[in-house]
């Protein structure tokens, strides 16, 4: 078995035109929800999005990474901080992950500040459901204005 992981993502489709910067920014830096391939190779193995509510490319874009080898999907960022956050989140998380048998991964680059702040204001993350969501996004403060 190899010794590097193997990740795809997928992206919201209301950022289909996003380079991805802070998803491989934090990537490259393991920050975010990459934090925990510290010390560890990674490689990218795709990078799609959702192709819009309800996420009929989830299915096809799955079914492309593992045969890419990914091991873990990571569900990017921008699918929780979005206003509003995508709807569909547990779904696709739970499907990957039965239809794959691959680890899916909620977040890739820190959550901003200026997103923390307004989903704070609004109440959005306020019910214990998002909690596992968003955690693997949180940072400190010095990181998420990094990612401004």
């Amino acid at each position: 078995m190899s010794d590097i992981v193997k990740v795809g993502i997928i992206i919201c489709d209301r950022y289909r035109r996003c380079a991805g910067g802070k998803c491989l920014r934090a990537l490259r830096n393991r920050e975010g929800a990459f934090s925990v391939y510290a010390g560890q190779e990674v490689e990218l193995v795709g990078y799609t999005t959702c192709d819009g509510c309800p996420g009929g490319n989830v299915e096809y874009a799955g079914a492309e990474m593992v045969k890419n080898g990914a091991q873990v999907i990571h569900l990017a960022t921008g699918l929780v901080v979005g206003y509003p956050p995508c709807p569909y989140i547990q779904t696709f998380k739970d499907f990957l992950e039965a239809r794959y048998g691959v680890q899916v991964v909620v977040g890739t680059h820190p959550i901003p500040t200026k997103y923390l702040d307004m989903h704070t204001r609004l109440g959005t993350w306020d019910d214990p459901i998002w909690e596992p969501l968003i955690a693997p996004t949180m940072t400190d403060e010095a990181t998420r204005a990094a990612y401004e």
